[in-house]
């Protein structure tokens, strides 16, 4: 038996649980299902067990719009995060639309029927269960829940100890009292190294080159102040808007003033490691501020353990794995009883999901990125994908209040059908995006392209999508909308007329 849904949704985490709230709020009259293919809600903050895991976005923009976040923590951690989506979507009656082990693996369109056929995989026995729908909604992130990135160094078979990457990590991962070396330099291993240093005999950041770094305090005391004083959802408001303009600010004068804040950045890891500390080798990175995105450290805790002796960073290369530890290029060896490979994700597109057209493969890298969230020439599909500059919840929820404007304009117009199409012959194709990370750079090429100009250039700015997305025209000359029931009728008319329409 195949289920029908108006909407199938795709992902029960954070942009899944956000689509299940304004499907409901915005499209009452809709059905929708959220299939999950874990057997839990919460997404990475489900899938991630690290020690310390946590956000790198303040939680008063990380959180929803509709959902004022209330913990005193402006920077949470993981458990707190998953306890404010199981509590989002409980309080707004989401979780009875999610089918948990549910992984889906295939999506077909056919353009006759102007519905989408979904294939899942269910359960433990991998029992196929088909659902159709007439809009799907991938709100599946953006990388491989299965396993992360981790480069085929040179003798890792030899070493004697525990090698982990930390999207793997398990519970019986005993580091207390041993010697710890941590691969990476990203928002993982900053976040890795504070956490394990307080049980560990030591931990080493080994990295290949450094990460812009930056310390802000773990509490808010404005949010906390005005949470103190005014109603929850009016505190939670001005403080979301006063870290979207200050996130904003920060980011623009990265982009014009590279040098400036460049050296304000390095100015507070002097301040925090002292002038014996070398920072120009350690915390200086070969690229601008924001050409990668930054690592965020909760009140410098990352700078604390290194201050105290719990923690060093070396800066090196690994020549190859030896039984006790690693030895670097420099002839440095690094003794270690566990090695955390924190060495980054690897991107999937749409969750790895295969996608035909009236049964032709849509290869997502030979298409263009529409409004950043639909493919062109696919219809009735869209993509929750939050930004790179900033945090990922605030493009996801205009993302989910654009597809509900969209879905509510093609029921009072009687359309059945949206597709982007390329009608500008001068528009150029571009990357995706053009951060240089290397998790980016390993997969790019499989993602859509973006264009040169509107509706299909990629903008990272929260205030013109806010517009564009919120209150800009849908009928843009680029989205071409239809009706098979118009043409249907059409059909019908002139098989009793005898006049071919066209």
């Amino acid at each position: 038996m195949t289920e029908h849904f108006d909407v199938v949704v795709v992902g029960a985490g954070i942009s899944g649980i956000g689509a299940g709230y304004h499907l409901q709020a915005k499209c009452p009259d809709r059905t929708f299902v959220i299939l999950e293919g874990r057997e839990r809600l919460g997404g990475t903050w489900d899938l991630f067990r690290y020690p310390g895991i946590r956000s790198d976005s303040d939680m008063y923009t990380l959180g929803y719009s509709f959902k004022p976040w209330t913990n005193p923590k402006a920077i949470a951690d993981g458990p707190d995060i998953l306890h404010y989506l199981e509590e989002t979507a409980r309080e707004y009656d989401v979780e009875r639309h999610i089918r948990y082990q549910h992984m889906v693996e295939r999506a077909s369109w056919s353009t006759a029927d102007a519905r989408w056929t979904v294939e899942t995989k269910h359960g433990d026995a991998n029992e196929v269960v088909r659902f159709t729908c007439n809009f799907l909604f991938m709100c599946s992130g953006y990388y491989r829940y299965e396993s992360g990135y981790t480069p085929d160094f040179a003798g890792m078979e030899r070493f004697g100890g525990r090698i982990v990457h930390p999207q793997k990590w398990t519970q019986d991962i005993d580091y207390a009292g041993k010697r710890v070396v941590i691969i990476g330099s990203g928002a993982t291993a900053v976040t890795l190294v504070p956490a394990m240093a307080e049980k560990a005999e030591h931990v080493t950041m080994l990295q290949r080159s450094p990460s812009y770094v930056v310390s802000r305090p773990g509490e808010d005391w404005l949010a906390n102040w005005l949470r103190e004083r005014l109603p929850a959802k009016l505190a939670y408001g001005i403080t979301r808007w006063k870290n979207v303009l200050l996130g904003m600010f920060f980011f623009n004068l990265s982009r014009k003033r590279p040098a400036t804040v460049k050296r304000a950045i390095l100015d507070q890891v002097r301040q925090e490691l002292g002038p014996d500390f070398d920072v120009a080798k350690h915390f200086t990175p070969r690229y601008n501020p924001w050409d990668q995105r930054m690592c965020l450290v909760p009140n410098g805790d990352l700078f604390a353990a290194i201050r105290g002796g719990d923690a060093s960073v070396v800066t090196d290369q690994i020549q190859t794995f030896t039984e006790a530890g690693l030895l670097l290029e420099s002839g440095e060896e690094l003794e270690a009883d566990l090695i955390v490979t924190a060495t980054g994700l690897e991107m999937e597109v749409l969750g790895g999901l295969e996608v035909l057209v009236d049964g032709e493969a849509v290869e997502a890298g030979r298409k263009l990125s529409y409004k950043g969230m639909m493919l062109s020439d696919v219809p009735n599909m869209a993509s929750s994908m939050g930004y790179t500059n900033a945090s990922w919840t605030l493009k996801c929820d205009l993302t989910c209040e654009y597809v509900c404007r969209l879905l509510n304009h093609m029921k009072e117009h009687g359309y059945d059908r949206c597709t982007p199409r390329k009608t500008d012959a001068s528009v150029e194709e571009e990357p995706w995006i053009d951060f240089s990370s290397g998790y980016i750079q390993r997969s790019i090429h499989r993602f859509p392209k973006q264009g040169s100009k509107r509706p299909w250039r990629l903008h990272q700015n929260y205030m013109l999508d806010l517009v564009t997305l919120g209150y800009g025209a849908l009928d843009d000359g680029t989205m071409e909308f239809s009706s098979s029931q118009a043409a249907s009728s059409a059909d019908r008319s002139a098989a009793a007329t005898g006049v071919v329409p066209g």
